[in-house]
């Protein structure tokens, strides 16, 4: 059996926009993934009063981060977390300091992508949306937004 591809089943963008639309996403997947795997370290190095709120914060974090990449589904900019006892205040402010170049960098792919494909632009615009949420919730922990 013989199969010949018509002009309705081949994608709407050419291959130079196809190529290049997949080239964006797959570095927003490694860093939601860097980010999940510093936010499940750093859940283990907290000491201080809020160990416990932020530790079950950080569990809901990076199922988040988890949930994201699986969207993303397609290197790596994300700093690793200190070794040690990190004080809880230290912990929220290198994760908001993470979060925030990850949501930046993400926001650069997704204007890259709207030059490219309005449609795959969707994808990192989701994962920008709830990243900037998410730097609010724990920006708001800091005592006197000392966090980036």
């Amino acid at each position: 059996m013989t199969h010949t591809t018509t002009a309705a089943q081949v994608p709407a963008m050419s291959a130079h926009v196809r190529e290049e639309t997949g080239n964006q996403l797959p570095a927003t997947l490694v860093e939601l993934l860097d980010l999940s795997l510093v936010g499940k370290q750093s859940r283990w190095s907290i000491v201080g009063p809020h160990f416990r709120p932020l530790h079950e914060q950080l569990d809901e974090l990076v199922d988040s981060w988890h949930e994201l990449a699986d969207v993303v589904a397609e290197s790596s900019r994300t700093a690793p977390v200190d070794r040690g006892a990190v004080h809880d205040e230290l912990a929220l402010a290198q994760i908001v300091q993470r979060v925030a170049e990850v949501a930046e960098s993400t926001r650069e792919e997704m204007d890259r992508l709207a030059e490219l494909d309005v449609v795959s632009q969707d994808v990192p615009l989701g994962v920008v949306r709830q990243l900037e949420q998410q730097l609010w919730m724990i920006r708001s922990q800091i005592p006197n937004g000392r966090a980036a």
